[in-house]
């Protein structure tokens, strides 16, 4: 037997595009209270208990995902070729960034938590609306301020700092109150910001991987918002 639900036409993207669309610029106003069912969402996620089979956020995943950025970002699509010692400094980026992924507090990562694969839906009666989640094959146990930061820096859609920090502050306090382990705030926007250069590196690298090996060149136009993120 297969259970069937409808979670509708549209998803959190598409209820921002539309949006944005109408008003002639990006500055959402529904934004706030999607993200705020966004993150009851995610709490909800992350107060599951990884199952003891749930693969790890480890040092060799870490690793093989940036490499994708020296090989297919650097090389492949900007062809700029690495001596020893361009090589060495990034190998000791590599190490900084995933040390700082393997030290951070832990649990379940949903690793694609992005407007993309969120869909809104009517609450039932007597409960807290939140998104329809989508694509869960690669979830891990690993760091937990990963899925937060997928959230408001988005692959494929850029909001303004200060509402970034807004957002992560809320989610912060809201993670606290609800007994998940986050640290204090300095050190979790710290971990916050370790991983997201971690993700903003490899989604890059799939980027390039996407358009040169997989024929899928859509993607590849987002790379400069990554270079903001790391800009900034």
């Amino acid at each position: 037997f297969l259970l069937l639900g409808d979670l509708g036409p549209r998803t959190y993207m598409q209820v921002f595009e539309a949006e944005a669309a109408a008003l002639g610029h990006a500055d959402v106003m529904q934004a706030d209270a999607m993200f705020d069912a966004a993150i009851g969402q995610l709490l909800r996620l992350q107060a599951i208990a990884p199952p003891a089979d749930l693969p790890a956020y480890d040092d060799a995943l870490l690793a093989r995902e940036l490499r994708l950025f020296d090989e297919w970002f650097l090389g492949r699509h900007l062809g700029v070729a690495l001596d020893c010692d361009d090589l060495e400094t990034l190998d000791l980026v590599y190490r900084r960034l995933i040390d700082a992924a393997l030290s951070a507090p832990q649990g379940l990562g949903h690793r694609a938590f992005m407007p993309r694969n969120l869909m809104p839906l009517e609450a039932p009666a007597g409960r807290e609306a939140g998104p329809a989640v989508l694509d869960f094959q690669d979830a891990v146990r690993g760091p937990i301020a990963y899925d937060a930061l997928s959230l408001f820096k988005d692959a494929f859609w850029s909001w303004p700092e200060d509402r970034v920090d807004t957002w992560l502050a809320r989610y912060h306090a809201r993670a606290a109150e609800a007994g998940l382990p986050v640290p204090e705030w300095t050190r979790f926007r710290r971990d916050a910001d370790w991983i997201g250069v971690q993700r903003h590196l490899k989604v890059m690298g799939i980027f390039a991987r996407l358009h040169h090996r997989d024929a899928k060149p859509r993607d590849i136009a987002d790379a400069p918002r990554f270079l903001a993120y790391l800009d900034g």
